[in-house]
């Protein structure tokens, strides 16, 4: 292993091992901490753990086992991934993370680069856009976990870490190539050659954290770009859309899909046993050629009430626990493609489905591939997609990138 990640939820991590495959370097993706030592047999391996809105104590303590994992499998170099729209609270959990890996690596300094300007996230003079927007004018202000109200990011951070915060912005990028002396430092990068220029300009001393796409880089930097001709495996034909992000996109995406396949909508006030086995029992009844969305996707309106009536996690386990419960059925049923928008229900199908390590396929859009779980003899396909991440026809051109059996 050359160099090895820690995600904070499932889908960035997908997205992530699907930029980083682009090199042709070997790439592992494990769903939760491994039980068993690394086999060491690819370039890159990531941990996908779902400790973005966690308790700052325990996302310390479960990136701190990751890192200690990767570490003792002969990754030579740590990267810690979020959100690239810095998802995270005033506690946390990006910076008390990225001090518990300096920690453990000896590094001194911290880099913190959320841009990823293929999917139009721009960090300008400490600033995040997304799109032409300013953070806190885009949906993420509004967003039901992390909302995100200042794009500053020096400002978001600095409560979260214990010692000093600096930009480092592209003026003095490039007039000087030298690091600011603060411990962390928000770096500029609008275009992906300053991707590029922020990889070949840190020196090993710098721990690095960001989005998927300032990894991109590594594996050339690191001599691990190759050519793979090997093929995706071939899952069962039967297939099914889950949908748990309320993000704009993915409204957008749910709202194109159920003018022309079958839909059922789940609410967290009404997400009992029975209206569960009524969910489960409507995709028993459909034809098999078919291929149904069940969603939990709502307007920003619906999802605060929710949460005003049952609690912030309380209305998300709800729909966590309900989506689980009809993956395995759908599994049981003999569905074997599983299309998933969201990172909360991406990592509750995952786990409900027990996939713990995937291999990686092509990709469906920027930042989202298929990927594979399961045994030889029988194939799970997964997408997972962040909220934001596609177009609205992304549901259908992922199904018809995988093709037919």
């Amino acid at each position: 292993m050359k160099f090895g990640c820690i995600a904070d939820d499932f889908t960035g991590a997908t997205d992530l091992a699907g930029l980083l495959r682009r090199s042709g370097a070997s790439v592992k993706l494990h769903f939760g901490l491994p039980d068993h030592p690394s086999d060491g047999l690819s370039d890159i391996e990531i941990i996908a753990l779902k400790c973005r809105t966690e308790p700052v104590a325990q996302a310390v303590s479960d990136c701190s086992e990751a890192a200690l994992w990767l570490r003792a499998g002969g990754a030579e170099l740590l990267y810690w991934k979020y959100c690239s729209t810095f998802d995270s609270t005033d506690q946390g959990n990006i910076g008390p993370v990225a001090e518990a890996l300096m920690a453990i690596t000896g590094q001194t300094q911290a880099l913190y680069c959320p841009a990823f300007p293929e999917n139009g996230r721009a960090v300008f003079m400490g600033h995040l856009f997304v799109g032409d927007q300013l953070l806190n004018e885009s949906s993420m202000k509004d967003h039901p976990l992390t909302p995100m109200r200042d794009a500053n990011l020096a400002r978001v951070l600095s409560p979260q870490v214990s010692q000093s915060v600096g930009v480092w912005n592209r003026v003095s990028q490039r007039a000087s190539g030298n690091l600011p002396p603060e411990t962390h430092l928000i770096a500029d990068a609008v275009e992906f050659s300053d991707l590029e220029f922020l990889i070949e300009h840190t020196p090993k001393h710098v721990l690095l954290t960001g989005g998927s796409a300032l990894a991109m880089p590594l594996p050339s930097k690191l001599g691990i770009a190759f050519q793979n001709a090997s093929q995706d495996p071939k899952p069962g034909p039967r297939a099914i859309v889950f949908s748990g992000s309320c993000s704009q996109m993915t409204q957008r995406q749910v709202a194109h899909y159920v003018t022309s396949h079958p839909s059922y909508q789940i609410t967290p006030e009404a997400l009992d046993a029975d209206v569960i086995a009524a969910c489960i029992d409507w995709l028993e009844s459909l034809d098999r050629t078919e291929t149904p969305l069940i969603y939990a996707t709502a307007s920003p309106e619906s999802v605060k009430a929710s949460q005003a009536s049952l609690g912030v996690s309380e209305a998300g386990a709800l729909v966590e626990h309900a989506m689980a419960s009809i993956a395995q059925a759908a599994y049981q049923q003999g569905i074997r493609r599983f299309v998933v928008a969201g990172g909360e229900t991406s990592g509750a199908v995952t786990q409900a489905l027990g996939i713990t390590e995937v291999m990686i396929g092509q990709e469906i859009c920027p930042g989202v591939p298929w990927v594979y779980g399961g045994s030889h003899n029988d194939v799970i396909a997964l997408a997972l997609k962040s909220g934001n991440f596609g177009t609205p026809t992304f549901f259908s051109d992922a199904l018809a990138l995988l093709g037919s059996e």
